[in-house]
């Protein structure tokens, strides 16, 4: 009879395991609600995540009142770059053509920063009712979250969210008010 240290030199080897290491897979999440105002959570989410060592962008899309504009970004954490419309006030609806324009320009920025990777989580604050407002094209939407680097996280909020982005989503939050 062997020792059990003796067996194990017995046996015959077995080749070693490999682990297949993928990048892990970003999540495209909805926060939705019947009101404005669920960006609160989101934001705290997102600084979590900068203040962790992720790089974060957010992107205020109707939130204006600083005339900020998408070339003045506000820095913080050293890794999150918070966006917003170059406007004077926020949007209540499809706004002017100079208003339009804004938005246009802001999101043409958050696009390319998506598609050229540049985020490990973006947040886009009021996408849905920038679609229903007319605002941003649904088709260049739908494809720029598809075509984003696989392993970045979306989050977008908005009380409106078209039913193609709804079929996209990974999860989706819905915020209610019902107090008791």
């Amino acid at each position: 009879m062997l020792s059990p240290v003796a067996e194990r030199h017995l046996r015959p080897a077995v080749a070693p395991m490999r682990l297949l290491v993928r990048e892990p897979e970003g999540l495209l999440q909805v926060n939705t609600a019947s009101f404005r105002g669920s960006f609160a959570s989101v934001f705290s989410e997102a600084l979590r995540s900068a203040g962790l060592g992720s790089r974060v962008l957010i992107s205020q899309l109707l939130r204006g009142g600083v005339e900020q504009g998408p070339h003045r970004p506000v820095q913080m954490c050293g890794r999150l770059t918070w966006l917003r419309p170059a406007l004077e006030q926020c949007l209540q609806g499809p706004g002017t053509t100079e208003e339009q324009a804004a938005i246009q320009q802001l999101w043409q920025e958050t696009q390319r920063q998506m598609l050229e990777g540049e985020a490990d989580l973006v947040v886009l604050d009021e996408l849905g009712l920038a679609l229903s407002y007319g605002l941003l094209d649904a088709d260049e939407v739908l494809t720029t979250l598809r075509q984003r680097p696989a392993r970045m996280d979306v989050i977008l909020t908005g009380p409106s969210m078209s039913e193609s982005i709804m079929a996209m989503a990974d999860q989706v939050t819905e915020l209610r008010r019902d107090r008791c």
